[in-house]
């Protein structure tokens, strides 16, 4: 199993921590953001395939800001994909 924390930008969140195993989402965390609604996200996806996890929240925005805490994991998600297929880190 494979751990990465990724740095967020534009949201509340500060960083969302999660790990990666056969492809699949596990331990997923935000630090900061709205409580209720990124520990749903969390619970919601453990277990998820990433790249569906990607296809689902990639785009997704909070209010008039152009991200949201959902895009910031989506894009963490990808680079963490990329990162798996080449060796290197997040």
């Amino acid at each position: 199993m494979n751990d990465y924390t990724v740095k967020t930008e534009g949201v509340c969140a500060k960083a969302i921590k999660f790990s990666l195993e056969d492809g699949k989402l596990h331990h997923i965390q935000f630090l900061g953001g709205c409580p209720g609604n990124t520990t749903a996200i969390g619970k919601l996806l453990e277990g998820t395939d990433a790249q569906r996890a990607v296809d689902l929240l990639k785009g997704n925005k909070c209010g008039p800001k152009p991200t949201s805490c959902a895009d910031q994991l989506a894009r963490g998600i990808e680079q963490a994909l990329h990162a798996a297929g080449d060796g290197s880190a997040v």
